[in-house]
């Protein structure tokens, strides 16, 4: 075979072997393409979607009357959103984990009847029943309206060990739980005035 004729024979097998290539990587790319079509939507981050989140609650109206418990899905929203949402000080405080200045509205309800509402969802978290002077500055409590409603964790922000509230129901920092509060429960639930709204018995 002459010098021609062999690389004519290369050249050939070449573009044989692109041609199988191409058409393999073709096919591939229909495969996957159709796998993803049938698994169903994902995220844009390929990750398939997780499902909500579902939290219980006890509801209340607005005398402290308990009416039920309700499994609903954990309140999420962006950061922009809340800002819209919230006065700046409640952003700060629910959403940034802050503490407003102690003074700043220790009476919120001025001693009537009815129940601290979350800022940001509306929760039952405090009965006006359950307040007590605790001589601090902050709105105190002996006990949450229901425990359902709070969840308590450690806090070593500070460098120490503390307790932090939080609403079950939209994750918004309420304030703190200290254990030198009045009977029966001997407990100081010290929160910040604008995490919550109070809303007067009718």
């Amino acid at each position: 075979m002459d010098s021609s004729n062999k690389k004519n024979a290369v050249a050939a097998n070449l573009i044989a072997r692109r041609s199988f290539l191409i058409g393999t990587g073709t096919a591939a790319a229909g495969l996957a393409c159709w796998y993803v079509q049938k698994s169903g939507p994902v995220h844009a981050e390929g990750v398939p979607a997780s499902p909500a989140k579902m939290v219980t609650i006890v509801e209340f109206s607005d005398s402290g009357q308990r009416k039920a418990k309700a499994s609903v899905e954990l309140i999420t929203k962006t950061e922009e959103k809340w800002k819209k949402q919230l006065s700046p000080a409640s952003f700060e405080v629910t959403r940034q984990a802050g503490t407003e200045r102690a003074y700043t509205n220790e009476n919120p309800n001025n001693h009537a009847k009815g129940v601290f509402r979350c800022i940001c969802c509306d929760t039952a978290l405090f009965d006006s029943s359950t307040k007590f002077e605790s001589g601090t500055g902050w709105p105190s409590f002996w006990a949450p309206i229901a425990k359902e409603n709070v969840v308590e964790i450690t806090d070593t922000s500070l460098g120490t060990i503390r307790t932090a509230v939080s609403c079950r129901l939209c994750d918004a920092h309420l304030g703190h739980v200290f254990d030198d509060g009045p009977p029966p429960t001997g407990l100081r639930y010290c929160m910040n005035s604008v995490a919550m709204r109070f809303a007067k018995a009718s």
